[in-house]
């Protein structure tokens, strides 16, 4: 199979690309900055210079393949304010550019990675591919952005696009470099004395099962589906405390007070420096205090056999060597 991919220089698409190769499908990879993709190059991928920003030209290049995988995005909490057209043109132009481009080209097959997190808070309730956000208050600017995706993919597939949605939940493993992997970097690096919105609610899914329901749901997932693809439910504390037992480290003892961020939220760019956050702490807040991002793989492993790692497990592959 050949497979136009998008997002193969990311921390997931990296990993879609190398079991794609392995498999011997040929791969196509769109990068910008054909510099960062190294690693695609060494798999064997034909690396193809280019951005999202023009359907017609992604059309030409999809032109002779078999599934596009449209995974490329922007994943940042805690934005200022003039970040948010950037975001907006990648997450929402991007995906309305790159599906729409294969539904120009007849492709006969194509996949978008969405999220958990177009459910919104889900309020300590776990839910599935079938439930429906109550209203269109928004915990993160990010959050909004990939619902709006989310809804230029379902329109597309309306149109007769013959795509399949995946939807991650909060994708950890080696390399991350997201919120979530700098505080478990931190804790095992000793430089977490207390954590920060203990309460907040994941589902914590190991990069490379995710990469590999990817493939699972290109290859069996039924066209117009989607399928969450998602791991253990934790809390914050949960996680951090789960770290600690694989690794052998004291867990933290204190929590910082939301309270306490929530005042520092006006000197957000600089005490979020001070304190390793980003730095619209209001959108922190907003996106993390008690709020839950939860959701089912029921759906994925019944039909596609999908599995997921428990988290402990994916902890100690994650966290080997980290303290160095």
């Amino acid at each position: 199979m050949k497979v136009f991919l998008t997002g193969g220089t990311g921390f997931i698409g990296g990993r879609v690309a190398a079991l794609l190769r392995e498999r011997g499908d040929q791969v196509m990879a769109l990068a910008r900055d054909p510099g960062r993709a190294g690693r695609l190059q060494k798999l064997g991928a034909r690396v193809v210079p280019g951005d999202l920003s023009d359907r017609s030209e992604l059309a030409r290049a999809m032109a002779g393949c078999d599934a596009l995988v449209h995974g490329a995005a922007v994943y940042k909490v805690g934005i200022p304010a003039r970040e948010r057209p950037a975001m907006y043109a990648a997450n929402v132009v991007g995906t309305e550019n790159a599906l729409g481009a294969a539904l120009d080209a007849g492709l006969p097959r194509a996949l978008y990675v969405s999220t958990v997190a177009v459910f919104g808070d889900t309020r300590g309730q776990v839910v599935d591919e079938t439930y429906e956000r109550p209203d269109e208050r928004y915990t993160s600017y990010y959050e909004r952005t990939k619902v709006e995706a989310h809804r230029a993919a379902r329109r597309l597939i309306d149109s007769g696009l013959p795509c399949v949605i995946v939807q991650p939940g909060a994708v950890y493993g080696p390399g991350d470099h997201s919120a979530i992997g700098k505080q478990l970097t931190d804790f095992v690096r000793g430089r977490m004395p207390a954590v920060p919105f203990p309460d907040a609610g994941f589902t914590m899914c190991h990069v490379d099962d995710v990469a590999r329901g990817i493939l699972l749901a290109l290859d069996r997932g039924a066209p117009g589906e989607t399928y969450v693809l998602g791991g253990e439910i934790a809390r914050m504390r949960e996680v951090i405390a789960a770290a600690a037992r694989v690794t052998g480290r004291r867990p933290p003892r204190l929590t910082i007070p939301t309270p306490l961020i929530k005042a520092a939220a006006p000197l957000g760019p600089l005490v979020g420096g001070l304190m390793g956050q980003p730095p619209n702490l209001r959108e922190l807040i907003s996106s993390a205090d008690g709020v839950t991002f939860w959701a089912s793989h029921e759906k994925a492993a019944r039909e596609l056999g999908y599995t997921a790692r428990g988290l402990e497990e994916g902890l100690r592959q994650t966290l080997a060597g980290a303290a160095q």
